[in-house]
């Protein structure tokens, strides 16, 4: 618990005298007052994060958590936990969604093992993924805790150290995942710190007809009566109903808030994550950009519970970061206004009366 408790007791808002100055900035660009809307609240926000009225974004990496999910064991995926080892092989190799993306974007891609139930021990000696392995899945929470507390928290840490290791390499960090099964720890932590019924924050994942998503529900709806997750313990429910990758995106999101680093927040596992990170750091979501709404409606739930619009909403439902990598673009867009744009002084140019 030292380093999660360091991290969480490190946390402090934004730099105000900065915002300040950026907004005084933004205020006299040429144009009309704040005509380009929620980019230039999204430069604000940056200045303010990173302390500075030229916020540096150009190094950024998409940190790819993966885990698998004893809770597919309960036939709430159309897919089997093996696939979760097949796709992080593509993603080493460079052939996914979010490799593509992250190219796109100038992103790095870097994968973490938190609790893959595969062999990848090769790849790791290798250097192509970073090994926080807490166990090979969690249990299947349908029957019992997902984890125990102990390994909650050092997942947390796992994540904060990743932060860490990348963070003299890193000036924007992008969140993705990778875990066959993992909506439904998501809807379990959503509906649990939300206190909304499951049914309510229930997807169809990767493609479930109606009677899977019936199924999928009832146990969920089971599982939450069995380990009854206490709301106002974050570790609590992250042990219960949570999954290694999630917990580790949480500190991944403590971290970089730690290190007054900007991080964007993915699509529905990655905002379960942010969820957990902002019950245990609420100045955490100070540092939290949403990329996008998901079509997970659980999603939704969890943005309007941190208090976040999310930059696009372009019906994506992959995860693995690939929203993350496409705001990124939005990210250096909003930069490039407070940084290049000139103001009505800087150009001679009358202001309106």
């Amino acid at each position: 618990m030292n380093l999660l408790n360091k991290t969480i007791n490190s946390i402090a808002g934004q730099n105000e005298t900065v915002r300040a100055q950026a907004k005084e900035r933004l205020d006299q660009l040429i144009m009309p007052h704040w005509a380009l809307g929620r980019l230039m609240d999204l430069a604000l926000d940056l200045a303010g994060i990173c302390g500075s009225i030229r916020p540096s974004v150009e190094r950024k990496t998409i940190v790819v958590m993966a885990g698998d999910h004893g809770i597919t064991d309960a036939g709430i995926s159309l897919f089997p936990k093996e696939v979760t080892v097949e796709m992080v092989r593509g993603f080493v190799n460079g052939v996914a969604g979010i490799n593509v993306l992250a190219r796109q974007a100038g992103a790095d891609v870097k994968v973490v093992d938190m609790g893959i139930a595969g062999d990848l021990s090769i790849l790791a000696a290798e250097g192509n993924i970073l090994d926080r392995k807490i166990a090979s899945g969690t249990n299947n929470f349908a029957e019992k805790p997902a984890m125990s507390r102990d390994q909650a928290v050092r997942a947390l840490e796992a994540g904060i150290s990743v932060a860490q290791e990348l963070a003299d390499s890193t000036d924007l960090f992008g969140t993705g995942d990778m875990g066959i099964g993992n909506t439904s720890p998501s809807s379990a932590i959503v509906a649990t710190l939300c206190q909304l019924p499951i049914a309510d924050v229930v997807g169809r994942g990767t493609g479930l007809d109606d009677a899977q998503l019936v199924h999928k529900i009832d146990v969920l709806e089971k599982a939450l009566s069995r380990n009854n997750p206490d709301p106002a313990d974050p570790i609590d429910v992250i042990s219960k109903v949570g999954g290694f990758e999630i917990a580790g995106i949480a500190g991944l999101v403590l971290g970089a808030a730690a290190l007054k680093k900007p991080i964007i927040i993915d699509g529905f596992i990655s905002t379960a994550g942010a969820l957990l990170a902002g019950r245990l750091a609420p100045k955490s979501k100070e540092y939290m950009i949403a990329a996008h709404r998901s079509v997970e409606k659980g999603q939704v739930a969890a943005l309007a519970d941190l208090g976040k619009e999310p930059l696009l909403d372009l019906q994506f439902r992959l995860g693995e970061g690939t929203g993350a990598a496409v705001a990124m673009n939005l990210v250096e867009g909003a930069v490039a206004i407070l940084t290049e744009m000139a103001t009505f002084s800087e150009a001679a140019v009358s202001e309106a009366k």
